[in-house]
């Protein structure tokens, strides 16, 4: 029993990471159902009250069984490493209503009594209406409980994506996977990834390789199972999850505002993860042309390095920077 990706000798080497908003506002929204995946985000629930409040979330509620198919139509793998919700939204919109109505129908089947139920046989009853509402309402539900916290959201999965890219590079896909959840194993001899579950999926992914999809709202869960012709696809708990809330950073030291001057020295320890111009733009509410200058100026020091992910450039401190805003003396070599 479980889940089962086979991997062929192309699929090797087309493993890659992505981020999706649309994703996190399916989460979100499953969040405020379920109270075992609340602990972490009781901030963020305090915070979206009234607003989840002015939503009815129960169309979408009714296709989140608690064991069983969700429509991956409703969900489908990005395209990209950093796809945007409009461009999300838009596969969502343009779902052929036929297969939709067959997800729908799956779906409903997984909680006793939804098929027969009014709200049930409204969207059978009429796919490509069924469609463009639950697509509106995803939209509604990402401008009120998502898009406010986006910016650090998409931070702490770019800061995932990262450091599993190097795991990666340095161990392989037996140290990747490894690190990824304790239900995921990678046997090397079969080339198989097992994701253990009560029911069985068995997929080979015949050269298109497997995405990865870190995730803030999805904490704890692992998750798969999309089936032809989506692409395969495992979602896996974000690494910093129980800090994503957290209220405030320790403040500055005044020494190293001293040294490099307050504003610059706000930058540098806001790089706690790494981040993007525009994440600590937000983060410290300066202007992204503000925070791009200091960038510059402490990259040409060797107190940061930077990557690109996708469209996104992210930056990190180095061992230097990180002794300066910790105090910890960097290591020897």
């Amino acid at each position: 029993m479980g889940f089962h990706y086979r991997f062929g000798p192309g699929d090797l080497l087309r493993c890659r990471f992505a981020v999706s908003p649309r994703w996190e506002t399916q989460e979100a929204v499953r969040v405020l159902r379920d109270p075992q995946r609340q602990a972490y985000h009781l901030p963020w629930l305090r915070r979206v009250r009234a607003a989840a409040a002015g939503l009815d979330l129960r169309p979408l509620w009714l296709l989140m069984p608690t064991a069983g198919h969700h429509p991956d139509f409703l969900s489908p793998p990005p395209l990209g490493p950093s796809v945007t919700m409009a461009e999300e939204l838009a596969r969502v919109r343009a779902a052929d209503p036929g297969a939709a109505r067959e997800e729908v129908r799956r779906s409903l089947a997984c909680t006793p009594g939804a098929l027969e139920s009014a709200a049930g046989r409204r969207m059978l009853a009429d796919p490509a209406r069924t469609v463009r509402e639950l697509a509106d309402l995803t939209e509604r539900a990402w401008e009120a409980l998502v898009a406010p916290d986006w910016p650090r959201l998409r931070a702490l999965l770019e800061a995932d994506v990262l450091f599993h890219s190097r795991r990666l590079a340095a161990g392989g896909l037996e140290a990747l996977f490894d690190g990824l959840h304790p239900d995921l194993r990678w046997h090397g001899e079969s080339s198989t990834l097992a994701i253990e579950r009560r029911t069985h999926h068995d997929r080979s992914l015949g050269g298109q390789g497997l995405l990865l999809m870190p995730s803030a709202f999805g904490w704890p869960e692992v998750v798969g199972g999309y089936d032809p012709p989506w692409q395969p696809t495992v979602v896996y708990p974000a690494r910093g999850i129980g800090a994503l809330w957290a209220a405030a950073p320790e403040p500055t030291p005044r020494a190293l505002a001293r040294l490099l001057g307050p504003v610059r020295a706000d930058v540098l320890c806001a790089l706690h993860e790494p981040a993007s111009t525009t994440a600590l733009a937000h983060r410290l509410c300066l202007a992204p042309s503000t925070v791009s200058a200091h960038l510059r100026v402490l990259r040409a020091a060797g107190l940061l390095i930077s990557a690109r992910h996708g469209h996104q450039v992210l930056y990190e401190r180095t061992p230097l920077a990180i002794a300066l805003t910790t105090g910890e003396p960097p290591p020897t070599p």
